[in-house]
């Protein structure tokens, strides 16, 4: 950002003003807030330049300056002092995250009603690809005659369920005996390995009629691989409609509808692999490495996307703020903030950052059986 330490300091202190006030930001105000040693004519000259250099925009003759998306982005990149979550705070998240049930999806949802909370915006949990995952359970319980659920269990501790129709005339018992005979035969097998051939393969000596079997069998297939379909979990959705910004009802219905549209938002997340990431979460890097960002800032990898940056209809006036979760070294799914362009990023991006920590440690811990109170005393 080729800007003076002035203009530097006049942009920061205009981008914090709005974030908190979320009104226009006037020469005459940030003197008086920010005590900068000029006249407000001074200020204001540098204010005219900072517009015209589209850092700053002017939504109306007389009114101050907002920051446009670039001013957001200089703020984002060079500007915003990030930092660390209090003593008291970083324990309240390890104890909502320690009494999480001993199951991924679980702390997943927990971990983004977590990032609602903390950030007062909307948040978003993409589950795991979990397609290396091995089966490790299946059982189909009677629900009534002709439905049942099938419950699948995944070695990464995933527990999916799915309702199916089964032939009326099986009962509860013969129900679990093809379950246990489809665990017994593919147990411990990759679920990109399982096909409807090993399924029929795992059940073929129970003594049913075959157009029976075959019903059941295929049912067991479409739930195992159903398994590892990508899931979005949101909370909050609601919570930006109380911000100025989505007090117009046009943006609140585009906003409204581009969360709830199936497939969008998940997609959206999968793809976010462009190199706008601040920090390398890399815990064999050199500290070296990272001399030359701001010591405040936490050692985690985000991407922040705002305004026309999101690129995605009805988003347009939010940010997006993501980070990626681990399963061992791999990175198994996202978790994200959206907010209004002027949300606090300082806030979401130390809470995000913390509480992907904590959901790394979470994960490592129930897929290595590792002792939990060994992960948090490390």
């Amino acid at each position: 950002m080729l800007l003076d330490e002035r203009k530097r300091n006049i942009l920061k202190a205009v981008v914090d003003d709005y974030i908190a006030t979320a009104e226009p930001v006037g020469s005459k105000a940030l003197v008086n807030r920010y005590h900068f040693n000029v006249s407000s004519a001074t200020i204001r000259n540098e204010m005219a330049e900072l517009e015209d250099q589209g850092y700053l925009e002017q939504p109306h003759t007389s009114a101050g300056r907002i920051p446009s998306d670039k001013g957001y982005r200089a703020y984002v990149d060079s500007l915003l002092q990030i930092e660390d979550l209090t003593a008291a705070e970083e324990e309240k998240i390890r104890v909502v995250m320690r009494n999480s049930l001993d199951e991924l999806t679980g702390m997943i949802r927990r971990a983004s009603t977590l990032l609602s909370e903390k950030t007062g915006y909307t948040s978003l949990a993409l589950s795991p690809k979990l397609n290396h995952s091995h089966l490790q359970q299946i059982k189909m319980l009677m629900i009534e005659p002709g439905r049942a659920l099938v419950v699948v269990v995944l070695s990464a501790g995933v527990v999916k369920d799915r309702l199916a129709r089964v032939p009326e005339v099986l009962d509860a018992a013969q129900l679990a005996q093809i379950a246990a005979a489809i665990e017994e035969g593919l147990s411990g097998m990759k679920l990109d390995d399982i096909t409807l051939v090993t399924v029929a393969t795992a059940a073929r000596n129970i003594r049913l009629p075959e157009n029976l079997l075959n019903q059941v069998m295929y049912e067991a297939y479409v739930a195992i691989k159903q398994a590892d379909n990508l899931e979005v979990y949101m909370e909050g959705s609601h919570k930006l409609l109380s911000y100025p910004e989505f007090q117009d009802v046009h943006k609140a219905r585009e906003y409204l509808d581009i969360l709830n549209r199936d497939g969008i938002i998940a997609g959206y997340m999968t793809e976010l692999k462009e190199p706008s990431i601040l920090i390398e979460d890399d815990e064999d890097s050199d500290p070296d490495d990272h001399a030359e960002t701001s010591p405040a800032r936490p050692r985690a990898s985000y991407v922040v996307r705002i305004g026309q940056e999101i690129m995605l209809e009805g988003l347009t006036d939010c940010s997006f703020v993501t980070t990626t979760y681990k399963m061992g070294d791999v990175v198994a799914g996202r978790i994200g903030v959206i907010g209004p362009r002027r949300m606090a990023y300082g806030k979401v991006i130390s809470n995000i950052s913390f509480i992907k920590q904590i959901l790394n440690e979470e994960i490592r811990r129930l897929t290595t059986g590792e002792d939990r109170m060994e992960v948090h005393q490390k």
